[in-house]
């Protein structure tokens, strides 16, 4: 009976883990496209702070890119362990 049941969540994990990876890649570039577009707001209004705003912008979007790359490689592992 346990079998059964643990043969079955193994077939489904390959499945949540390509959903988690998934859902990780579009939140990064759903928020990636948020900072980009409020920056070019934010210069738009304030051409002198250009400097300040595109150095933050870089900052924020290297934390969010390696955020999910964190979730990628949590998804990927638990497909394979």
């Amino acid at each position: 009976m346990l079998a059964m049941i643990l043969a079955a969540i193994d077939g489904l994990l390959g499945i949540g883990a390509c959903f988690g990876a998934a859902i990780a890649a579009i939140g990064a570039g759903i928020g990636i496209g948020k900072i980009g577009a409020a920056a070019m707001e934010a210069i738009a209004r304030q051409p002198e702070a250009t400097g300040d705003i595109r150095s933050n912008m870089i900052v924020i979007a290297a934390l969010i890119e390696g955020v999910a790359l964190f979730a990628v490689i949590v998804c990927v592992l638990s497909f394979f362990l």
